[in-house]
């Protein structure tokens, strides 16, 4: 399917046990509390990579590109910022990655020296048309939401049989979150409705989902800012 969504806490643990069974996880389970508090008071810079509660996100799209994908071909992953799958990318063996940002410390990322790292608006970037075999995006859309300026740009630096691979906050009902910003930026839990909407204006950038799309949901399993939702996970791919 290439619109699932997240069920259970089952898929979430059962996620993580295969990125670990893979070597490509990046999260530290077992980071003292004394690195915790450091990180905090900022004593230490490194960045922390990742959250288990996107093991599933991440896998889902490891597992697409691994089997749609070859090692050479370019990959952009957009709000690459602390995100975990251009990493795992990088561990699974993939080589030609590339990650956008615009926070300033992009540059403290690992593997940066295997990795491009370029501080950029994704909506609006510098890079040639249809450069990139696949987009990704782990939550990051629902963030200051725009979709014709996102599917505009997508669609111009993505090359013809490619693909934008996004996850996001989802429920299938309409959530309220116009009070709520994170990152100065308005935020969007997408509805089922949202969905089909945005689907519909990828259309006419060109970009379809190549299969199945289950919107079901049985529980709530992320409870943040007062409200209760789970996670999508979908994909389009650019045709001409």
């Amino acid at each position: 399917m290439v619109m699932q969504v997240l069920k259970n806490k089952e898929d979430l643990s059962n996620s993580r046990e295969m990125l670990n069974s893979k070597n490509v996880s990046h999260i530290d389970s077992h980071e003292s509390l004394l690195i915790k508090v450091l990180r905090r008071l900022k004593f230490v810079n490194k960045i922390k990579v990742g959250d288990f509660v996107k093991s599933w996100d991440v896998l889902n799209t490891l597992l697409f590109i691994e089997k749609n994908l070859k090692a050479e071909d370019p990959i952009l992953d957009i709000g690459c910022y602390a995100s975990e799958i251009i990493i795992a990318l990088h561990k699974n063996g993939f080589k030609n990655l590339t990650g956008a940002d615009l926070n300033s410390s992009l540059n403290k990322m690992p593997f940066n020296k295997f990795i491009r790292y370029v501080n950029a608006n994704f909506m609006k970037t510098d890079f040639p048309d249809n450069l990139f075999k696949a987009v990704t995006a782990i939550s990051v859309i629902e963030h200051g939401f725009n979709p014709h300026a996102l599917l505009k740009e997508m669609s111009r630096i993505v090359m013809p049989g490619g693909y934008f691979i996004s996850s996001f906050d989802y429920w299938p009902q309409k959530i309220d979150t116009k009070d709520t910003k994170f990152f100065d930026m308005d935020w969007i839990i997408f509805s089922k409705q949202d969905v089909e909407d945005f689907v519909s204006l990828a259309a006419t950038y060109n970009f379809f989902p190549v299969g199945e799309m289950s919107f079901d949901s049985e529980t709530p399993l992320i409870h943040c800012a007062n409200k209760e939702y789970t996670f999508g996970w979908l994909v389009l791919e650019k045709r001409t």
